[in-house]
């Protein structure tokens, strides 16, 4: 399921996950005791903390899982849609969640899961909160102002404390590990809570405690799978540790003109955009190849990838970096495209006819400069907006 990266789950099977996935959520809740009005309110009351335990279990696990399959390169962390914040809206609209919490005793999705086990109290909770966002959606106009007021972007509260992922998740952890253990005190103090801690629940406290941080620990001191990646990428390229096959000018011309369906040209140039081009070579920054949405554009099992740049060492490291990640038999261009384009596409005399081969030469680059531009031409047309052409209409009753 999206962000994972797409060679381990396809995006087709996005909905059917995330449908057993929310069957999963509801059974927890169910689960958790969260039907119960009497256990969700309970937290604001004070005498059940139920819920603030496990809204800290839950976050703590998801936080500690999403650095996890971040770090093994499982998850595309950039491809996490992170909501803006509204902070007057935010405030505005927890003060009245709260208060609609309080005295209806559900949230939107505990609400859902009662309904779902037949609690009529929550059908009537559902009711509402469809009238009030009906009622929103139609008053928004005069809501406006005041809801986007405010807007701070898409910040992390990391970010916002100055401190890494792996530092937040740790101070995280510590923070539910101190809720749980105050929790337990005010209601072994002020409500008398006769549960006695068992040696092996103590354990299971302790194990569900030490476990998250060692992980956050291990995460933060060892080598990211992208960072393996990158070394390994640098150490094959110093030792020489690569054998590719290589094209010239003229090959890769050649190629191009009469096999272009077989070929990806990939231009691994580290600059944002493109100052020339061969014809049909697509851009992909070498510091960026490493990112899960070129993994289909690099493992491709019906054509093979060249790689060509203006920079012959970056051509070889991402040829390196391909089979790294699993391509097969990349080719390597020798020459620069600044090479490719004063060979093939610089009107040069022609030679003297008494050597064959220089005059051979000379006449297949000719004919490779028309072809090639006529093949450039064709791509830029494909890639450019349709024309709109206005014309004026004719006839009409007389």
């Amino acid at each position: 399921m999206a962000p994972l990266v797409p060679n381990m789950i396809s995006p087709e099977f996005d909905f059917v996950i995330a449908f057993l996935m929310g069957i999963g959520f509801g059974f927890m809740l169910e689960q958790a005791g969260f039907s119960s009005t009497r256990k969700l309110v309970g937290l604001f009351y004070g005498y059940d903390f139920t819920v603030l335990k496990v809204f800290f279990t839950a976050g703590v696990t998801a936080m500690v899982g999403v650095l996890l399959f971040g770090h093994l390169g499982w998850l595309n962390l950039e491809a996490i849609y992170i909501n803006p914040m509204f902070i007057d809206s935010a405030i505005i609209g927890g003060l009245i969640m709260g208060a609609g919490f309080i005295m209806g005793g559900f949230c939107p999705g505990t609400s859902l899961c009662a309904l779902a086990v037949g609690r009529i109290d929550a059908f009537f909770f559902v009711i509402g909160s469809v009238i009030g966002i009906l009622g929103f959606t139609e008053f928004y106009p005069a809501f406006e102002e005041m809801y986007v007021a405010g807007n701070m972007g898409s910040p992390t509260i990391n970010s916002v404390l100055g401190m890494s992922p792996e530092a937040f998740g740790i101070l995280l952890t510590v923070i539910a590990v101190a809720a749980f253990v105050g929790t337990n005190w005010i209601q072994k103090k002020f409500y008398h809570n006769t549960e006695k801690l068992t040696h092996d629940l103590k354990r299971n406290y302790i194990i569900a405690s030490v476990v998250p941080v060692v992980l956050i620990l291990l995460i933060w001191i060892t080598p990211s799978k992208n960072e393996m990646l990158w070394s390994s990428v640098e150490e094959r390229y110093t030792n020489a540790d690569y054998h590719f096959e290589t094209m010239d000018v003229d090959k890769l011309a050649f190629e191009l003109m009469y096999h272009a369906y077989d070929y990806t040209v990939i231009d691994v140039s580290d600059k944002d955009t493109l100052k020339e081009e061969i014809p049909t070579a697509i851009h992909i920054k070498y510091s960026e190849m490493d990112k899960p949405q070129y993994y289909q554009t690099l493992v491709q099992h019906y054509k093979r990838i060249i790689f060509v740049s203006n920079d012959s060492e970056l051509s070889k490291k991402a040829a390196i970096l391909a089979e790294e990640r699993g391509g097969k038999s990349p080719i390597v261009y020798l020459g620069t495209v600044s090479d490719f384009r004063a060979e093939i596409f610089a009107a040069t005399p022609a030679p003297d006819k008494t050597q064959k081969s220089d005059w051979d030469l000379w006449r297949f680059r000719q004919d490779a400069s028309a072809k090639l531009k006529a093949i450039e031409a064709r791509l830029r047309k494909m890639q450019a907006p349709p024309e709109m052409v206005v014309k004026k209409a004719k006839g009409g009753c007389a």
